[in-house]
């Protein structure tokens, strides 16, 4: 399974392809999709759009992880937030790809054990996690590859569930967090 993992931002978005199965998985490439605050919004969200369209083009994912909107005290920047995130979405769908939504406390509670980690605690379990020589940079980009190696970790409890419920074991649905792509 190979993923691709979003961290939205209005001026960096990071991004992470990860490839794998279950627990063993390994980097394929991360970076960012800059955008300059010099530019008008609209502008922004149209190259984070086709900079997301292009990746996904480019490896193929099969399943889009991004994390939940978070709750902010500067109600204008979750607004911002919240448009590059649909931009986002808007791109994973148009590609027909699943679509996971992990929220940030559980990103780091998955990756680091501790759901309030700070910054350069996750990047350095990514580091760990992917055998990587250094932390990945920039922190959008770390956070990113947090986001796919997160979707790793419960896309196996995801499928258990599947798996469960198809021989009638359980009458729970699926987590709020998954969500099929219309085919």
């Amino acid at each position: 399974m190979r993923v691709l993992g979003i961290d939205p931002g209005s001026e960096t978005t990071g991004w992470g392809v990860v490839e794998g199965k279950g627990h063993d998985y390994r980097l394929v490439e991360f970076g960012t999709v800059k955008a300059t605050p010099r530019e008008r919004f609209s502008t922004r969200l149209l190259k984070i759009s086709e900079g997301i369209e292009n990746l996904i083009v480019r490896f193929r994912p099969d399943a889009f992880s991004i994390e939940e909107a978070f709750y902010a005290a500067n109600v204008k920047v979750a607004l911002k937030l919240g448009q590059v995130r649909g931009v986002a979405l808007l791109a994973a769908e148009r590609a027909n790809l699943e679509i996971f939504e992990y929220s940030p406390r559980l990103i780091k509670q998955t990756v680091v054990g501790y759901g309030n980690a700070e910054k350069h605690q996750v990047q350095e379990m990514v580091r760990v996690l992917l055998s990587l020589k250094s932390v990945p940079e920039p922190h959008d980009a770390a956070d990113a590859l947090a986001i796919a190696i997160c979707h790793f970790h419960h896309a196996g409890t995801v499928q258990r569930i599947l798996a469960a419920d198809a021989r009638g074991k359980l009458g729970s649905p699926l987590p709020a967090t998954r969500r099929r792509a219309s085919r």
